[in-house]
């Protein structure tokens, strides 16, 4: 199963994407999309659509995982702009067909790290280490969208697991 994990922004959004094997997931591909911070929002949105496109015509997922929307009272603008970006990802994996997960960021850290609280750091080296990477990957949010992935193919893997 082919899952694509995406960390959502407005200037940058993260993906990974993984197959998800019953022993081992394999690392496929991860990366940024770089939205242009001048542009006005729904010009990134437009873009950030055309740039999602690309990513299911080139791996062609069968999932498509996206962190769940975090609003801080102290920066409610944040998370409507981010619920903007993931407007736009859960609209590009429905009329793909693709099943939609969305987790929580503390379970997203518990499932890759072991602890729900864990820093950017702390992902980027956890990733870096289950794959054998050279470097921890950069920027951030390639960690995160592929910590996204994990913790679906983690998700999905379980419930196959349990007794009907």
């Amino acid at each position: 199963m082919r899952i694509l994990g995406i960390d959502p922004g407005l200037k940058l959004t993260g993906y990974g994407v993984i197959d998800s094997r019953s022993i081992s997931p394999a690392l496929v591909a991860g990366g940024v999309i770089r939205l242009n911070a001048r542009a006005s929002l729904s010009d990134r949105l437009v873009e950030l659509e055309t740039e999602l496109e690309g990513l299911f015509d080139e791996y062609h997922p069968d999932v498509c995982a996206v962190e769940q929307l975090y609003a801080h009272y102290k920066h409610p603008r944040t998370a409507i702009l981010m619920g903007h970006a993931r407007g736009i990802i859960l609209l590009v994996a429905q009329r793909r067909g693709a099943r939609i997960e969305q987790f929580a960021a503390n379970r997203i850290k518990q499932s890759v790290v072991g602890h729900g609280h864990a820093g950017k750091s702390q992902m980027q080296r956890a990733i870096q280490s289950l794959w054998n990477l050279k470097e921890p990957p950069e920027p951030p949010d390639v960690a995160d969208a592929l910590a996204i992935a994990l913790c679906c193919g983690r998700f999905i893997g379980q419930k196959r697991a349990l007794p009907a």
